[in-house]
């Protein structure tokens, strides 16, 4: 059975936010709950000139004073990117790549952008030869006016252009070159074109279908929206898998919400941590409210237990549910062949939090499944043509298939995501049995 140690999500289109991380052994590391940006603070985009489809984010305005300050840079960021109301993924995702494909392609026949000093630290009113490299790069990559080319010193068009550039790395917009933006600025074009290449392969085939209302985990970029009527209603930070525990890519159906869920543990969770703590401290599952059960659901002491033994064990472990339990006080079910699934440690909305503080479980059908994708996507471009970028988390970007990829050009197009229109034209999804670490018990 896989799991994955990965997600927080709001499903605010559902009937509120949710945020958190399945968990590991017993114990979830826990996301701010409230939203980057609320409904009522999502701004639209400023209308921009007509530009290649590198254009240049404009600067975010900053938070209302009502929304909860970031704590941590990347959480800035995003604050700030989250600003937009546009999704990461939508029915135009997959053309914009390719005509930041062409827009990039054309900068790497040109020689590139130009790399700064390895050591290099740069700020407002900072002048020389260093600077003057970095203007002329802020054009070529278009986070520079053109007319503002020319010049050492660092003033208040570099200063803007800076942060429109760390805004697409998803980099805190500081306005100075420090060591994070340094490394971004390095990347040489190249690279960013296989990002783009990349990204749009794991786009091929993709069977997906674009509804009015749809949920999306951008993996790379760690944040997750709930979109409706093609504007993204609600974003948040959330928590990914580790390298060597992967968050897959997937699309599935959020098809209930269960309030109040159970845990139980995985048996290779059993093995190598339930054993070893309940041999350092023989309490141990009575403080995390955890009890032992038979073949038949039948409890079984934890005294009569051999935890020093290596066989595997013929009993599980399910933790109680309550707000002690490791998935919180919500389970979102979205059937799918990874036996992945998503929770929230936190719900605000009135009427879920009386349904849990009744107790017991509760099962809440959706009327209507809710398409769900989870995305790999180190670069992309949003509808008013800025490319972001964001780091190759798990190197998939290295397994990239490039003759798969040329093939697919020569051939004329793509295969891309179903539109809405296709929808009813599209063969009903497979059935896939629900299995996971969750019960409804």
């Amino acid at each position: 059975m896989r799991t994955s140690f990965v997600v927080g999500v709001v499903v605010a289109l559902i009937a509120g936010p949710a945020l958190a991380q399945t968990p590991g052994a017993g114990q979830p590391t826990l996301l701010d709950p409230h939203p980057m940006v609320p409904h009522s603070q999502v701004a639209p985009a400023p209308a921009q000139s007509a530009r290649p489809a590198a254009a240049a984010a404009k600067p975010a305005k900053k938070p209302r004073a009502t929304a909860k300050a970031p704590s941590t840079p990347e959480a800035r960021s995003a604050a700030a990117l989250a600003l937009s109301a546009d999704p990461v993924f939508d029915e135009g995702t997959y053309q914009r790549i390719k005509e930041a494909l062409l827009s990039y392609s054309a900068i790497q026949v040109r020689g590139g952008w130009p790399a700064l000093p390895a050591d290099v630290k740069l700020g407002p009113e900072a002048t020389g030869p260093a600077v003057a490299l970095l203007r002329r790069h802020l054009v070529i990559s278009d986070d520079l006016a053109p007319e503002q080319e020319e010049g050492e010193v660092y003033d208040a068009p570099v200063i803007d252009a800076v942060k429109r550039f760390q805004l697409r790395h998803g980099l805190e917009a500081t306005g100075s070159v420090d060591a994070r933006t340094l490394k971004a600025l390095n990347v040489p074009v190249a690279e960013r074109i296989k990002q783009l290449e990349a990204s749009l392969e794991r786009l091929l085939g993709m069977d997906f279908v674009f509804a009015e209302r749809y949920v999306v985990v951008n993996i790379p970029a760690a944040f997750v929206e709930a979109i409706s009527h093609d504007k993204v209603e609600r974003r948040y930070r959330v928590i990914v898998g580790k390298i060597d525990k992967p968050s897959p890519t997937l699309t599935a159906f959020i098809t209930a919400v269960n309030l109040n869920p159970t845990w139980t543990v995985p048996l290779s969770i059993t093995k190598s941590e339930i054993r070893a703590h309940m041999r350092r401290d023989p309490s141990y599952l009575s403080r995390m409210h955890m009890r032992v059960l038979g073949a038949r659901d039948e409890e079984i002491d934890p005294q009569t237990v051999d935890w020093s033994s290596d066989r595997s064990p013929n009993f599980t472990v399910r933790q109680d549910s309550g707000g002690f339990n490791a998935l919180g006080n919500l389970k979102i079910d979205m059937p799918n062949p990874y036996s992945v699934y998503m929770h929230d440690t936190t719900w605000n909305r009135a009427a879920i939090d009386a349904g849990i503080a009744a107790g017991g479980l509760k099962i809440i059908n959706l009327p209507h499944k809710m398409p769900v994708a989870w995305v790999y996507l180190t670069g992309w471009v949003t509808r008013d043509g800025t490319i972001q970028f964001r780091d190759d988390v798990y190197k998939h970007d290295q397994q990239l298939d490039r003759d798969k990829l040329d093939e697919t050009v020569r051939a004329g197009g793509f295969v891309a995501p179903l539109s809405r229109e296709a929808q009813q034209a599209a063969p009903p999804p497979r059935e896939v049995k629900q299995v996971s670490n969750l019960d409804s018990r």
